[in-house]
């Protein structure tokens, strides 16, 4: 099964992201199952997301943004970042880092 990590850097602040919920769901029909959720701890890094492994399908992270932002004293427009991706192979470890700004964020698929 495959396993998953996230990694959050604050990009006004050039510091890792710590303290950012995290929650992943696998599409189920219409809908989102959810797999797990994480805290970003002190490097932004979330080692864990999916215990039991992801298998294949589409998956998505929900980064809550707006937590952070508030918590940090940062006013933000994206109250919350979906980032959805499919998993092809059920025996990989998959990495979807998030670059943030109070304006702005970006993604990738990192290794």
């Amino acid at each position: 099964m495959s396993t998953l990590s996230t990694h959050v850097l604050d990009a006004a602040s050039g510091l890792p992201a710590a303290g950012v919920r995290v929650t992943l769901a696998r599409r189920d029909g219409d809908g989102w199952r959810p797999l797990g959720e994480a805290v970003t701890d002190a490097d932004g890094r979330a080692r864990d997301l999916a215990p039991g492994g992801l298998g294949a399908g589409v998956h998505r992270l929900v980064f809550a943004t707006g937590e952070y932002f508030a918590a940090t004293g940062q006013t933000g427009f994206y109250p919350e970042v979906p980032v959805v991706f499919e998993v092809a192979d059920g025996d990989r470890h998959y990495h979807v880092p998030l670059l943030l700004s109070p304006y702005a964020f970006s993604t990738y698929r990192g290794s």
